[in-house]
């Protein structure tokens, strides 16, 4: 029987077929052909500089296509919004790199090569650059012509005579760059004697399928590779059908920089292939042209973009003989992020993508997050740091408010520890425990307990890591329990336990400012309700204070910080909130807790509960599993880890 959930509505096929329609109908219309005269009167007057671009301006023009704004009105590129986090920075140096290579800047002579570690985005960035080719090249502003029937699909303008082209430049206003390739000059010669005007020209599009404008190279034993795969060879089976080896109709165009011409040719594992490679991609992102043996230089406009990891780029490094061959390229790290938060929207990326029976599985609501915590002090650089201080440096790289640091402070950490992020766990080790705690798992719900537990066990397991490293990463699993999960789940108890939480905090934190206001004017409090002045309430602010352990001599300039916060808040005219002071939301928090510490226990311990207790207890998970992310496992597994927390203090 077919699963309820599984089932296809009438209404949504319908929908989805009447897209596919559409779609289809749509990418028919964009085709054209006709004969070189045909464009020249018809296609080039509307838009010759979009005729006349080269890759680097192509590609740029497709990124510039591609950008929105977020919320806060700041550019963001909706080819990577989605699918890649924490990696903001490689991808704005990604951007610039083509916006200085479509200026016209030597940087577009260079060779573009990603750097990082296994799992960090690399592939990923351009696998969506490629994608992004091939929908923008279906558009109007995309649109791309080329020499119908060319292997390299070469712009129709390289059929403009080199005497003509200063005229064609007074008169359009663009430059032509190029040379007509081999195949295309001998089917000028022996089919249309000459004649460039009647060259059949077409609409292409971009399809790293179907080879056109999208290369890939990926190497093998490096001991048997071949240039002919990135260069083509003769094929022999046309030979005797021509006569002649020389003849470019008997060449196999098949090479992998063929296909890449007019967009991008992704060379995988970039630093594995043999040198002689190496030098033929160099030369040709440099003179933007190849040499094959029986014909002359063949010009090929494309952007090499390259990826490799750490450990091959060390033993490059090593080789004397490739600095000149590193001066010619253009280096982009691609570092694991540092942020949890991005982190474990990576995770979730990666589940939403996996097999429906893991989908199906419910986590917890800070699963994902304290797996992130975890992944992330693992990337963090080798220290004797205390915990205190690591959680404060991993809370700043979040963006999360932490007393007496700013956001300078997250990029000055950066600076003194650049290689942070190129090593520790990578997204695939954490995605492979959370898989096998799923499939060991006998209820379709998992804690963030059960994770932490399947990451310790794929630590000690994994014969890689060297015992002193599984110390020290079973430490940190440690770490993200007690200075985040537990933070989080006892805040999620506590709020599903009394239903007024927040207003209760905001009321508190309002009661606190006023006294706080008081005491540093000495002036008098009025009671709200009594009308009476009295002193302000110094025993009330202390035992806020004390929660974060604000000491008796530090209390004056804590109080006067807070004061010069919310006076900054009134005049941006907002509301001081919790949010607006984060130590003080920490306190805030605290007193409540503690104020309402026996009334959990009660709720939440009593061996035999009466029905009272046991009704109070049922609204407490109803509350978790409605406002908070839990199911019904979760919930009890929270409330009694926290009672257990509670049990210990």
């Amino acid at each position: 029987m077919m699963n309820q959930e599984n089932t296809v509505h009438p209404e949504q096929q319908e929908s989805f077929l009447k897209n596919l329609v559409t779609f289809a109908k749509d990418h028919h219309a964009q085709h054209w052909e006709g004969k070189f005269g045909d464009f020249l009167e018809k296609i080039l007057p509307g838009d010759p500089y979009g005729v006349a671009r080269t890759s680097h301006q192509y590609i740029w023009d497709m990124i510039r296509w591609s950008r929105t704004e977020d919320a806060d009105g700041n550019p963001q590129c909706k080819l990577f919004q989605d699918e890649l986090f924490g990696v903001d920075e490689s991808i704005s140096r990604v951007m610039d790199y083509f916006k200085a290579a479509a200026a016209g800047s030597e940087v577009g002579r260079r060779l573009l090569l990603l750097l990082g570690p296994p799992s960090g985005g690399k592939s990923t960035l351009v696998i969506l650059l490629k994608r992004g080719l091939e929908e923008y090249s279906y558009t109007d502003a995309g649109a791309m012509y080329g020499i119908a029937g060319c292997p390299v699909h070469e712009s129709p303008l390289h059929l403009v005579p080199h005497t003509l082209r200063p005229g064609f430049r007074d008169t359009y206003g663009v430059e032509i760059s190029g040379e007509l390739c081999p195949f295309c000059r001998s089917r000028l010669e022996n089919e249309y004697e000459g004649d460039f005007m009647r060259m059949p020209v077409e609409r292409i599009f971009i399809s790293e399928a179907g080879r056109s404008g999208i290369g890939t190279y990926a190497p093998h034993d490096p001991t048997t590779a071949d240039l002919a795969d990135l260069v083509g060879s003769v094929d022999l089976s046309k030979v005797a059908e021509y006569g002649d080896e020389g003849d470019p109709r008997a060449w196999s165009w098949s090479g992998a920089v063929y296909a890449a011409s007019r967009g991008m040719l992704e060379m995988i594992e970039i630093l594995k292939v043999k040198r002689e490679f190496l030098y033929l991609l160099l030369t040709l992102t440099q003179e933007k042209n190849v040499k094959v043996s029986r014909f002359p230089l063949i010009y090929l406009d494309e952007t090499i973009l390259a990826h490799t990891n750490l450990a091959e780029f060390r033993k490059f490094l090593q080789e004397s003989e490739n600095e000149a061959l590193l001066d010619r390229m253009v280096i982009i790290q691609v570092p694991y992020t540092l942020n949890y938060k991005d982190e474990a929207r990576i995770y979730r990326k990666l589940i939403s993508s996996a097999a429906p029976a893991f989908r199906e599985v419910h986590l917890d609501p800070h699963v994902l997050h304290a797996a992130a915590v975890f992944a992330t002090l693992t990337r963090l650089q080798d220290g004797e740091e205390k915990e205190a201080d690591l959680t404060r440096r991993l809370r700043i790289h979040a963006n999360e408010e932490v007393e007496g640091f700013n956001r300078g402070d997250g990029e000055r950490m950066k600076q003194r520890a650049p290689d942070e992020g190129l090593a520790g766990v990578s997204p695939r080790f954490v995605i492979n425990a959370l898989s096998n705690a799923i499939i060991q798992s006998d209820s379709k719900s998992l804690t963030t307990m059960d994770v932490l537990l399947a990451l310790k066990d794929a630590i000690e397991n994994d014969a890689r890591i060297d015992p002193k490293k599984k110390r020290k990463w079973v430490d940190y699993l440690v770490l993200a329990r007690k200075n985040f999960y537990n933070r989080w789940v006892k805040e999620d108890v506590y709020k599903a336990l009394f239903v007024s939480f927040e207003q209760e905090a905001q009321d508190l934190l309002d009661k606190y400012l006023d006294e706080v206001e008081a005491s540093l004017d000495s002036r008098p409090v009025r009671d709200p309700i009594t009308n009476e002045e009295r002193k302000p309430d110094e025993r009330f602010l202390r035992t806020v204070e004390e929660t974060i352990h604000i000491t008796d001599s530090g209390k004056q300039s804590f109080r006067q910080e807070v004061v010069r916060k919310a006076m900054g808040a009134f005049k941006r005219g907002e509301k001081f909130t919790l949010d607006s002071h984060a130590l003080l939301h920490e306190a805030v928090q605290q007193y409540l807790f503690e104020q309402r510490r026996d009334v959990l226990r009660l709720v939440s311990s009593t061996t035999r509960p009466d029905e009272e207790v046991r009704q109070k207890i049922s609204v407490v998970e109803q509350r978790l599993v409605q406002e908070y992310g839990y199911d019904a496992h979760s919930a009890r597994e929270a409330l009694n880890y926290v009672t257990t927390l509670l049990a210990q203090e």
